[in-house]
């Protein structure tokens, strides 16, 4: 019997996490003066999160600290329970690397502690896409040290497809510059960005309207797809779930079967993208190149 534990960026409903018993780490949102925990619309208003960013403030994340981390294996390693905690990409967030120091520090006090960490290399339902399967494996018999190098082998399996509405947060981000930001507004320029191999996120094309976009969000997930007969697919969205239902229609013509969840982009993950973001996860064939 082992524990699966990971984080907030997972992006997937706290009831799903509660009902498979999957504990997380909540990443922090500072909007203004206040901070916030992000516990997966627990608690946590969304909506309202959402409304915020649409008068034009920019929220701010905190990553998971060190101390955080022990605490939250800490239970775990006392009670002797071996646990695998899958994680927000080390490419995109310094959090991975605090639960590295964590485990180092906690394995000095308990030598014999079953700790596995797994490095997504996602974010959002990326990471979330392989959380559910992870538990499918568990529930399957597949033991922590094979599941653990199974996730670490398949990583870059899991293709991650996103588009954004206003590139000013990404600018914001530090993902565009300035120009870029400022033309792309201009010309209603619309990125197709992926994540790379190291976790990274990076513009794959240009195109020059939002339906364009949302058509090669679909394509390129299909084209890729290790299953076509019934593939698990999740779609998630910062506040435009029109734009997330056409892309899930697109796919549907292209692959009836699927299976196709929708989800919303937490507040971690919407404070770097904006309103507008659509993104979608799957299985590929190929890894990423």
């Amino acid at each position: 019997m082992y524990q699966l534990l990971t984080d907030s960026a997972v992006d997937l409903p706290y009831q799903l996490l509660a009902d498979n018993n999957i504990k997380f780490v909540s990443m922090h949102v500072t909007i203004g003066s206040s901070e916030y925990k992000d516990d997966l619309e627990h608690h946590f208003n969304l909506t309202n999160f959402y409304q915020k960013i649409s008068q034009g403030i920019m929220p701010s994340t905190t990553q998971i600290n060190i101390g955080q981390f022990i605490e939250f294996f800490k239970p775990y390693v006392k009670a002797n329970i071996p646990i695998l905690y899958l994680g927000f990409s080390s490419g995109l967030s310094g959090t991975f690397n605090n639960a590295q120091q964590a485990k180092k520090m906690l394995v000095h006090a308990y030598p014999n502690a079953p700790i596995y960490l797994v490095d997504s290399l996602a974010a959002c339902c990326g990471e979330g896409l392989m959380l559910l399967d992870a538990i499918d494996r568990q529930n399957s018999g597949m033991k922590i040290d094979e599941l653990a190098n199974w996730l670490i082998n398949n990583r870059l399996h899991y293709r991650q497809w996103f588009t954004v509405d206003d590139l000013n947060y990404l600018y914001h981000g530090g993902r565009v510059s300035r120009t870029s930001a400022a033309v792309g507004s201009l010309l209603q320029i619309k990125p197709v960005m992926d994540v790379d191999t190291r976790g990274h996120l990076r513009p794959v094309k240009k195109v020059r309207s939002r339906r364009r976009s949302l058509e090669a969000l679909a394509a390129n997930t299909v084209k890729e797809l290790e299953n076509k007969y019934d593939p698990r697919i999740l779609i998630a969205t910062s506040a435009d779930d029109k734009a997330a239902r056409i892309v899930r229609n697109h796919i549907y013509k292209l692959v009836s079967n699927a299976q196709i969840l929708l989800e919303h982009i937490g507040p971690t993950i919407a404070s770097h993208t904006g309103l507008g973001c659509v993104a979608v996860f799957s299985f590929a064939k190929t890894k990423r190149q």
